[in-house]
């Protein structure tokens, strides 16, 4: 392997995710500063990737970890975790739908965690701050960001009869799960702008890239962060078959994610001692949290087999439907395939929605690795507090080696109690008018069982749940920000024992928010670059 000298910038920022575009263009607008933004994948240029109902179309490719989970003991089959590999990282490969979750996550944060700064009143107006929504304002939304948030300029009707079902079971409607309350039932809404993808590469980083000050390196694998004692001086990486590093004379900034971050740190030394032993790493900074206290929302679907409609993806995707799409930005090539839900409380205890559904007329099955052959719908049913942790552990000291992700579904019980409660809630809005009769009969879970909302057994649904459920997209926590034993960063991000040195993604979160993660890891970003911006050189 061929080896080259070392460059300096201001700042070094690891991963063009979700992170990374926003903190490479809030720091770039200073000309003062000079920024490198490295990303493993490649630019964002296949068309797929701002095309909406193209999402499926990327699991596999080369925009795309393609990770897996190690096997998990109770259903006895490894989990597929897709993650963006691209500039805009998920943001470019998500299902873009835009939550931000509820008051209680963030109160949390700064309550129970030791987050201070975190709280809900405190990362509103960052929220807003990175938002220009095309339909809601004031006091919860923004209208000047970057960051584009519409509804959705295509809904097939059967997620508009889904709608009128869960009213009439007893749901009120919500047209802001991003306001006051994400609780009842809607459509959701989609960061696209005019019908296209808006990933945080379209939002912040494409109007940066001609600053002199910011450099961007794609197809680029950071490989360790280099130390002189405690301070974090630069990141050695790998681009066309050479190693090289890059000095940064304030900050290095990891925005690779839930997994990535937490490997890198690894990597370099920086974790539980014994683990970082047993990789064959040198023990560098002891913090025992790196890689702990992962999270990940679990979704298990209810299929029926449709009648007198059509399904988005067998029926609609047409060459047709693609040139309207290109011309207009609208029709089904607009569909984000999950386009209605609800938030709802399905363990009676008057706190806040437990359970997000999920649904469109298509098969939304393990990662796209079911499809049936006929007209579908899909409702997905997602616990929003799983109390289950995980764990992001390094296979080997090599960095292209994929990690061992290992989020040990299942092992709490309560989880699948949820989960089980959130289904009965599914087959019994499924049965009310005028969505029961476009179905003609299960398809997930087999059986005539769920012809009746109570006709299965917990047991028989429990079974369901662990043969059927898929990761919801939604890693969180690996980096906890806190001041607990297990926490990796400071409020301020700064990692524990180190200087000079943050983790800004969703990877900090102490614990996962209840719903989507984009939004809320976007936030994470534009506070950070304040937090970064004030801090003296």
């Amino acid at each position: 392997m061929n080896s080259t000298g070392t460059e300096g910038f201001d700042y070094v920022i690891v991963g063009a995710g979700s992170a990374g575009c926003v903190l490479a263009d809030r720091l770039s607008r200073d000309e003062r500063i000079h920024v490198l933004l490295l990303e493993a994948g490649g630019p964002d240029t296949d068309e797929l990737i701002h095309v909406p109902a193209a999402l499926g179309m990327l699991f596999g490719t080369p925009t795309d970890w393609s990770y897996r989970t190690v096997e998990q003991s109770q259903p006895g089959r490894t989990f597929s975790w897709p993650r963006g590999k691209t500039l805009g990282g998920s943001s470019s490969t998500n299902v873009m739908i835009y939550i931000r979750g509820d008051r209680h996550d963030y109160d949390s944060w700064r309550d129970e965690h030791g987050a201070k700064g975190w709280g809900y009143d405190d990362v509103l107006p960052y929220f807003m701050k990175s938002e220009s929504n095309s339909r809601l304002g004031e006091p919860y939304h923004g209208s000047h960001g970057p960051l584009h948030v519409e509804d959705r300029l295509y809904t097939h009707e059967l997620s508009r009869s889904w709608l009128d079902a869960a009213e009439a079971w007893g749901l009120d409607r919500n047209d802001d799960f991003a306001g006051a309350s994400p609780a009842g039932a809607g459509l959701y809404q989609v960061t696209c702008h005019h019908g296209r993808r808006w990933s945080t590469a379209d939002a912040y980083l494409h109007p940066a890239l001609g600053r002199p000050n910011l450099t961007v390196r794609t197809n680029t694998l950071a490989t360790g962060i280099a130390l002189d004692g405690s301070r974090a001086v630069g990141v050695t990486y790998l681009r066309d078959g050479q190693e090289r590093t890059a000095h940064a004379d304030r900050e290095i900034l990891l925005c690779g994610g839930s997994i990535n971050s937490p490997q890198l740190l690894l990597l370099s030394g920086i974790g539980d001692p014994g683990e970082l032993h047993d990789a064959g790493i040198d023990v560098r900074i002891a913090l025992p949290g790196v890689g702990r206290n992962l999270q990940d929302h679990l979704m298990t679907p209810v299929v029926w087999e449709t009648r007198n409609s059509t399904d988005i993806v067998r029926d609609l995707l047409t060459p047709d439907n693609l040139e309207r799409w290109r011309a207009h930005g609208d029709g089904p090539f607009a569909s984000n395939y999950g386009e209605v839900g609800a938030f709802l409380d399905v363990t009676n205890d008057q706190g806040p929605p437990d359970v997000q559904l999920v649904g469109g007329a298509t098969a939304l099955v393990l990662s796209g690795e079911e499809q049936p052959d006929r007209p579908v719908f899909t409702m997905n049913c997602v616990p929003l507090h799983p109390r289950t942790r995980g764990t992001v552990r390094l296979a080997s000291p090599d960095p292209q080696a994929p990690p061992l992700i290992d989020p040990r579904y299942f092992d709490v019980p309560a989880d699948t109690s949820v989960m089980v409660a959130g289904l009965r809630a599914v087959m019994g809005i499924a049965h009310c008018p005028p969505f029961a009769e476009y179905l003609a009969r299960p398809y997930l879970p087999a059986g005539d069982g769920l012809d009746r909302p109570d006709g299965m057994s917990d047991a028989a649904l429990e079974e369901h749940v662990r043969r059927w459920s898929a990761t919801a997209y939604h890693p969180v926590g690996t980096c906890a920000m806190g001041s607990g034993h297990d926490a990796v960063v400071n409020p301020d991000l700064e990692v524990y024992g180190v200087e000079r040195l943050r983790v800004v993604d969703a990877s900090v979160m102490p614990t996962v928010t209840s719903g989507n993660t984009n939004a809320p890891t976007i936030m994470i970003a534009e506070k950070a670059a304040e937090l970064i911006a004030e801090r003296p050189c």
